[in-house]
């Protein structure tokens, strides 16, 4: 006689009834205080917790800090006001808060400990801004990044190692908002003009009738017969250098705050760069089509401006398309969905 003994991996769950809920699955909705008209109220208690003392220091704190270092401060905030390529800042600081917000429980549950590091830390930084400020050989750009570091400086000396390991991104986050030096950007824009520049000509050269040669970042067009003068020059707003920086600082919000394997949001993260420069391309050829073949004015001013808006959608549907593709392939085996095994014992 054979018996038959079945052992299963995941423990069973009770039947459902008639309206497809199991008992557990009522007592989870039954339960007080998880409803949606209750979130505002659990996450204002959170906050609660910390006690007025704690909102106290955080203001003192805050304040000479700001005090300390509001030349920087207002020089980032007015080149977010004066330049377009940058106008993205303004975003950075409140992602950073979003993301203290969403890691509050674990941070109030932290306990502070001091650690002298810290303020060594935070010395070393504004001696290092003082530097900068004083010497001929010194930067504006590592002023402002100096800030930064004084920033996290002052987290691990006043809360410890256990505060800065969870709002660490937080704070270097913050350097998305800094904008680069001018040599350093310039160094980086025109190779990507130039690249535009080939890519479109490329595209633009499959019209029939159709002459398009790239001269660094000018791409000179002859269209039956007659040479289009001016040629069609790829500006440096046309460079693809707004998109990517703004793209990559939420490309790296999305990675972190989508729960993925590391490898895949390293992957994610990266994908910004290629997708970015692609959505530029597609920008420049469709400013080419349209300066050939239709008016030259709908090329420039708002039209222009209006096309480069369009190509951030563009950008996340393609991150979005990658980032569905990633979690279809590849999905990883949990024990609730292991198979049953059977023993057989004769």
């Amino acid at each position: 006689m054979t018996d038959f003994i079945t052992k299963s991996t995941t423990q069973s769950s009770p039947p459902p009834d008639k309206t497809g809920m199991t008992p557990d699955d009522t007592q989870q909705q039954a339960a007080p205080g998880t409803g949606p008209g209750n979130t505002l109220a659990m996450e204002q208690e959170h906050w609660r917790q910390l006690g007025i003392h704690a909102y106290i220091r955080i203001m003192i704190i805050a304040g000479l800090f700001i005090w300390l270092f509001h030349n920087e401060i207002w020089g980032i905030v007015r080149r977010w006001l004066t330049d377009s390529s940058w106008s993205h800042g303004f975003l950075i600081p409140l992602f950073s808060i979003y993301f203290l917000s969403q890691a509050k429980t674990e941070i109030i549950n932290t306990r502070s400990r001091p650690n002298y590091l810290g303020l060594l830390c935070l010395l070393g930084m504004i001696l290092f801004y003082i530097f900068n400020l004083v010497s001929p050989a010194g930067y504006s750009y590592f002023r402002q990044l100096a800030v930064v570091g004084a920033l996290a400086s002052v987290v691990l000396f006043l809360t410890g190692w256990s505060m800065l390991k969870r709002t660490w991104l937080p704070v270097a986050y913050l350097v998305f908002a800094i904008p680069l030096p001018e040599r350093f950007y310039d160094s980086i824009t025109i190779p990507m003009r130039q690249w535009a520049a080939v890519a479109s000509t490329a595209m633009l050269n499959l019209v029939p009738k159709l002459e398009a040669t790239a001269n660094g970042v000018i791409i000179d067009i002859i269209y039956k017969g007659r040479h289009l003068d001016p040629g069609l020059d790829v500006a440096e707003a046309c460079s693809g250098m707004r998109l990517l920086m703004a793209f990559f600082a939420l490309g790296v919000a999305m990675a972190y705050l989508h729960y993925r394997p590391i490898w895949q949001r390293l992957i994610l993260v990266a994908s910004t760069i290629p997708i970015a420069i692609l959505c530029n391309i597609v920008r420049v050829t469709i400013t080419g089509f349209i300066y050939v073949l239709m008016d030259p004015q709908y090329a420039q001013g708002i039209y222009h401006d209006l096309l480069g808006m369009a190509m951030l959608p563009l950008a996340f549907g393609l991150y979005g398309v990658l980032a569905w593709f990633m979690s279809n392939i590849f999905v990883e085996i949990s024990e609730e969905n292991s198979v049953g095994v059977v023993i057989r014992r004769h």
